[in-house]
């Protein structure tokens, strides 16, 4: 089955508000094609001990190129799925500590969005960055 339509029903592991098991991140949107987040790393999203896993990681960093692009009016209109993500990982992200979270649009060319997302601690030391590239969906 091939996907048509794009809905939000508020589901998303990574920012759903109806989804109790997910990350639940709650973004603002300093301008267009800027979001930022705070996020605290629990427990139960460690992969070695202490130490948030790295697919946790990568979800925050992919979640934030979607927001930074679709922003607060995210919807149909302004859909776009990840066709690409370069991960970096550069220190461990400590569990119970706050880490914060960025997105940022590079570039929109047609239904090409490539953008960069970073991790980093409360002096501003990145501990995780990506680079990638969305797809808006074609028109029905």
């Amino acid at each position: 089955m091939v996907q048509t339509e794009w809905n939000d029903d508020h589901f998303c592991f990574a920012c759903g508000e109806h989804n109790m098991e997910g990350l639940r991140i709650k973004f603002e949107y300093p301008e267009p094609g800027r979001c930022r987040a705070v996020f605290l790393p629990e427990r139960r999203f460690q992969g070695w001990k202490d130490i948030l896993h790295g697919g946790i990681i990568s979800t925050l960093l992919d979640e934030a190129l979607a927001h930074a692009y679709g922003g607060k009016t995210r919807g149909a209109g302004e859909a776009a799925v990840t066709a690409e993500l370069t991960v970096k990982f550069k220190k461990p992200i400590k569990i119970g500590v706050p880490v914060y979270l960025e997105g940022r649009v590079v570039s929109v060319s047609g239904r090409v969005i490539e953008g960069e997302s970073t991790l980093c601690d409360e002096s501003g030391t990145v501990l995780a960055s990506a680079t990638g590239k969305l797809i808006k969906p074609k028109k029905i």
